[in-house]
């Protein structure tokens, strides 16, 4: 079997049509003016209404994803998900998705959830593309799922959430393939953001903590990275060897700094990708130690006005959904990816992407990709096509801050609980998106499916299938 370029040869994203603007919503939480559009660098945020959910999400971007690029639910061999919201502590998300393939008969297909805080779909990722490239490998498709709705308590770190769905397809000729020997990872035991109350979707955060952690493993990826390219490819690594960096993204402006420290990385080592103009800018912050360095604000603003020109060329194509959406924690990385594919899918063969994932805790792995065109369906202007950004975020539906919020404290209140129906409001949803309708007094979830207007007039499939235990 040919297992040559293994790596990404579908994608498609589902995002809820919910959304606040981060200008509203600073006005509404008294913020200073900038503070979450300036400040955090985020435009607006997609969240869940009280019909959806990360099951319901994933229903929904499986399907699509395999409707839209024709593929027979037999075909896929293995299915993971990556997600730090928990559902249930003992059942995975990827038991509610077997349904779908259930229908076509398929129940031999392996994988479970993988969870660390943000991490876990690139877990889900580099698991389905071991897969493909080891001797268990049966000839079919993996299928990832990464999926999360980020939620805070009211606060500073409220403005940071956001909800998505991200589905890939794994296997040989993709057009997206992995460098697998470029692959370096961080890991590390550290309290800077954690879910220790089952009773509470919130994390417990410490923000500054987090942030320097976050710089910290990007250091360490980047160190390795480097080494294991230059024993492999026998000459130094720079950013200038890769035409797109794509980060996972809390927010808009923790992207800029890391791109910004890969530049004081490539100073400190002495590559030409700085230019000598850069050199003596950076000068004076060349004796600072690790911890100094991720301290200081004024090498901080320095790196970044230094790699601007480049951040505009290698990053900020990558910027598009996690400033639109939020912080979709495992989907964030991947959304990212999404938007370069997206905006440049004409112009990517034979490319480089390096990308960094990290999740709390600690996790984090740097990895490369290389890109070629493809053969439709899997190419790279179908996945674009496929992708649909623009009309997907066109057709979102604005809401005031007040309905919001109003909206957590219903969430807040259902989490965890039992014996309820929700309203089943479907108005915003669009046709083929699932829902939540109830959860019985036994915890089981139900799930609907919104079907095409024209074919049923406005009514929706009740999915016997789509439950929890029927």
């Amino acid at each position: 079997m040919d297992r040559k370029d293994v790596g990404i040869l579908a994608m498609d994203i589902y995002f809820p049509p919910s959304c606040v603007q981060q200008e509203t919503l600073e006005a509404h939480d008294g913020a200073s003016k900038g503070k979450y559009t300036i400040g955090l660098g985020q435009d607006c945020m997609a969240f869940c209404s009280e019909v959806e959910d990360v099951i319901s999400m994933s229903l929904t971007v499986v399907n699509s994803l395999l409707k839209k690029y024709n593929i027979d639910p037999k075909l896929i061999g293995r299915l993971e998900v990556g997600s730090e919201t928990v559902i249930d502590k003992s059942k995975s998300i990827k038991t509610w998705l077997m349904q779908i393939f259930e229908e076509s008969g398929n129940t031999d297909i392996e994988g479970v959830d993988s969870s660390n805080a943000c991490y876990g779909g690139t877990a889900a990722l580099l698991n389905c593309v071991n897969w493909v490239e080891s001797n268990s490998w049966d000839g079919r498709y993996g299928l990832v799922v990464c999926t999360d709705s980020a939620v805070y308590a009211e606060g500073p770190a409220r403005p940071t959430g956001g909800a998505a769905a991200i589905a890939m397809l794994i296997g040989p000729n993709a057009p997206i393939s992995f460098e697998s020997k470029y692959r370096a990872s961080h890991m590390a035991h550290v309290y800077d953001f954690y879910k220790p109350d089952l009773s509470s979707e919130y994390p417990v955060v410490d923000g500054k903590l987090s942030q320097t952690c976050y710089l910290m493993a990007l250091d360490s990826c980047y160190r390795q990275f480097c080494n294991k390219y230059e024993k492999i490819a026998g000459k130094q690594f720079s950013i200038s060897d890769a035409e797109y960096f794509v980060f996972h993204s809390p927010y808009n402006k923790l992207v800029q700094k890391s791109f910004a420290r890969l530049y004081y990385n490539d100073f400190m080592r002495n590559c030409c990708s700085v230019d000598d103009d850069d050199k003596e800018k950076l000068q004076s912050f060349s004796n600072l130690t690790g911890e100094e360095s991720y301290q200081s604000r004024d090498l901080e603003k320095a790196s970044q006005q230094v790699a601007k020109h480049l951040y505009d060329i290698k990053v900020q194509p990558s910027t598009l959904l996690p400033k639109q959406i939020g912080n979709m924690y495992t989907a964030s990385l991947y959304a990212a990816l999404a938007s370069v594919i997206y905006n440049k899918h004409d112009s990517l063969n034979g490319q480089r992407i390096v990308m960094f994932s990290y999740g709390s805790g600690l996790t984090s792995t740097m990895f490369s990709l290389r890109l070629n065109n493809g053969q439709h369906p899997f190419s790279l202007s179908n996945i674009a096509s496929v992708l649909d950004v623009t009309e997907k975020l066109q057709s979102r539906h604005e809401t005031l801050p007040e309905k919001f919020v109003e909206t957590l404290k219903l969430m807040e209140h259902r989490y965890g609980a039992k014996d309820f129906e929700t309203s089943r409001d479907t108005s915003q949803l669009q046709p083929g998106t699932f829902y939540l309708t109830k959860v019985d007094s036994m915890y089981r979830r139900f799930y609907s499916q919104k079907l095409a207007e024209e074919t049923c007039s406005g009514k929706t499939k009740c999915c016997n299938g789509f439950a929890n235990g029927h």
